[in-house]
């Protein structure tokens, strides 16, 4: 059993703090929100991640996890001190490291014994080399530390299941030793570990996600193609997936990528290429075809309904994707906003996220459940794949609609089973129908 301490308990670092809990870890997770961690003691969590109330409780009850918000108190016999702070886009879009250099020298000013520092943050390349720095001139007397770095690769709403199964566990430090230290942490994971420098390990992250983000980006470029030359980009897709090489993830059409990593990892990685002298001329297209993937919803309302101004939009899904309740950068605040401005009313119903979508979106009427929300509706657009909107009943639903349109901003559903009930239905690249009617 090892002695960790987590400095953040946001996303990462509470999945984090709480699955090395599970693994037999003693585990003490510091954050500087005094709110939070007294809510987090009580059981009450700060973000919604399927099954995490349910281990952090369990870890809390077995001695196994604590919370503080006292540096003295999370290093004292600590081996490990992970950094999982927020690092949002800075305004041209280069990472906020504030909170990184926060935590770094607070760890410096607070250490007692030798440490090995691990940066989970999404963090620029070199970094690591600038928390280095930081805890070397922070340090009230020398004591011997070493940096990692060990980038994090999960998804919001399995993000448990991506820290117990992951692909790889990459790590970087100039100090091979401390690399390999960490390397056993993690080996109950049962997955390969790559231990790389510093910077390699930070670029490895940024590549991931962009190179993922690439491909929304891309499978979205080829449905705007589908819909003008009358193909199915659901069909082009599983074309595509069947090819080992290309695979089928991350190719379902749709309204784009939203949430705190694609966004900001992107930006931050095209900012650094224009630092360096390197035009990111893919990131760039990258980023222009995701956001432009929102208009497509009061684009297309406009030619179904003749024009949205005065009309009832409902918005089925407001988190950015399903399972969370994480509205950052969600497609659905651009597709509110820009309804809004046209004249439209707008209301949004979310499994789980309209606590968070009330302070973001004011001007949005919020229901209760979707059925409620249809009804008197001039359209329906569905934002975000929740499982629950696969399961409706589509004919209460168009009983409630005052015009049965449906935009499907996640082609979940099937056009022509669609169109069969009576729905002016279009979904995103679908091409044409049997009847050879487009959209």
């Amino acid at each position: 059993m090892k002695q960790i301490c987590v400095i953040g308990v946001g996303y990462v670092g509470l999945v984090t703090g709480t699955c090395f809990a599970d693994l037999g870890n003693r585990v003490i997770a510091l954050d500087v929100n005094e709110q939070r961690i007294e809510n987090l003691k009580k059981g009450i969590m700060p973000i919604y991640e399927p099954g995490l109330e349910e281990l952090v409780k369990r870890n809390m009850q077995a001695g196994r996890l604590s919370f503080t918000t006292s540096y003295k108190e999370a290093l004292k016999g600590t081996e490990f001190a992970f950094i999982a702070v927020g690092t949002p886009s800075g305004v041209n879009g280069e990472a906020d490291l504030q909170y990184v250099a926060a935590a770094a020298r607070s760890v410096a000013e607070a250490m007692e014994a030798p440490l090995i520092i691990i940066n989970k943050s999404t963090v620029p390349v070199g970094t690591g080399d600038w928390v280095a720095d930081i805890v070397k001139k922070s340090q009230s007397k020398p004591i011997p530390f070493s940096v990692v770095s060990c980038p994090e690769f999960l998804r919001e709403g399995s993000a448990i299941s991506d820290f117990m199964n992951p692909h790889r566990t990459v790590l970087g430090s100039l100090d091979r030793e401390a690399a390999e230290k960490v390397a056993q942490l993690h080996l109950p994971l049962r997955a390969p570990i790559m231990i790389t420098d510093l910077r390699t390990a930070e670029m490895i992250k940024y590549a991931s996600n962009a190179f993922l983000a690439t491909k929304i980006s891309f499978i979205n470029e080829i449905a705007a193609i589908c819909e003008a030359l009358g193909a199915d980009v659901k069909e082009v897709a599983t074309g595509m997936g069947l090819d080992k090489r290309i695979g089928p993830m991350f190719l379902d059409a749709g309204l784009g990528w939203g949430g705190s990593c694609f966004p900001k990892d992107v930006l931050a990685l095209a900012y650094m290429a224009d630092e360096k002298g390197v035009e990111p001329h893919i990131l760039n297209a990258v980023s222009k075809v995701n956001y432009n993937q929102r208009h497509l919803v009061r684009k297309n309302l406009d030619e179904m309904l003749g024009t949205v101004k005065g009309k009832t939009i409902g918005l089925l899904g407001l988190a950015f994707k399903p399972n969370t309740d994480d509205m950052r950068d969600a497609p659905s605040i651009d597709i509110a906003q820009e309804l809004t401005a046209a004249g439209a009313s707008v209301r949004g119903y979310d499994p789980v996220a309209m606590e968070v979508a009330r302070t973001i979106l004011p001007a949005v009427e919020m229901f209760d459940d979707p059925y409620t929300l249809a009804k008197g509706c001039d359209a329906l657009v569905i934002v975000t794949e929740w499982n629950e909107f696969k399961q409706l009943d589509l004919e209460r639903i168009k009983g409630l609609l005052k015009s049965p349109v449906v935009y499907d901003g996640r082609n979940i559903y099937d056009p022509a089973i669609m169109r069969s009930m009576g729905f002016n239905y279009r979904g995103v690249g679908r091409g044409y129908d049997v009847n050879g009617n487009q959209h």
